[in-house]
């Protein structure tokens, strides 16, 4: 799972503290891995024994984890462009078989049609809207078989703009309880570099990719995770 900050050192990259921090961070984070995976392995494809499932962004392995203990059968592949969150996801899951390691990119990464489904955690909001979500998103449909599914978890633009100042001020306010502190250089160090968009730009970059229209499977203030299907 790729968060909002990269820790400076492997120290700094151990999965339980940089888990704690994001915890604390985002609301709903320590269920997602657990939710995503479930609401994958209900797919149509990649439900079936023995599916090959894409971990795009794996972050410090919380997907995996979930991943190996709900559906040991999958065959694996944990991708992630950051050698420092690679070190640390390989260590959390130490030697266990069925998962393949690669550093890369998804648009680096040629899988063609290769993937019965797919998981994207909190990826797509660091990416500008400069055409890098869109190469992103095309690039996580072509790795999916026709009919694969996605699912997508991301920070996103408030759809309702008079809503705007009290999501906000719940997300400090979640943050204070979580105890982040009152220190907000801390949280906004933590956010910098964040690009959200709306549900309607949204919407056109996954159908411009290759995905059918999103549906909304989560919200937990402004995060919120969407099923995607690769169209046929």
């Amino acid at each position: 799972m790729a968060a909002e900050f990269s820790p400076a050192t492997p120290a700094e990259s151990s999965s339980a503290g940089y888990d704690l921090v994001v915890q604390r961070l985002i609301p709903g984070y320590a269920s997602l891995a657990r939710l995503a995976v479930a609401l994958l392995s209900a797919s149509p494809s990649a439900g079936c024994t023995g599916s090959e499932v894409l971990v795009a962004g794996c972050g410090t392995g919380a997907e995996l984890v979930e991943a190996v203990a709900q559906r040991p059968d999958w065959r694996l592949t944990a991708l992630d462009p950051s050698a420092a969150m690679l070190a640390a996801s390989r260590l959390r899951l130490g030697d266990q078989a069925g998962i393949n390691w690669c550093q890369s990119s998804v648009e680096g990464f040629d899988a063609q049609g290769r993937f019965a489904g797919a998981l994207s955690m909190l990826v797509l909001e660091s990416l500008a809207d400069d055409g890098s979500k869109l190469a992103f998103l095309s690039a996580l449909a072509r790795s999916l078989q026709p009919g694969g599914q996605l699912v997508l978890v991301d920070l996103m633009r408030p759809a309702l703009p008079l809503l705007k100042d009290q999501l906000t001020a719940a997300l400090l306010g979640f943050q204070r309880a979580s105890g982040l502190g009152e220190d907000r250089s801390t949280v906004e160090s933590l956010s910098q570099g964040l690009h959200p968009i709306g549900i309607g730009r949204f919407t056109a970059l996954v159908n411009a990719a290759g995905f059918g229209d999103p549906a909304r499977v989560f919200q937990a203030l402004n995060y919120e995770g969407f099923l995607l299907q690769r169209n046929s």
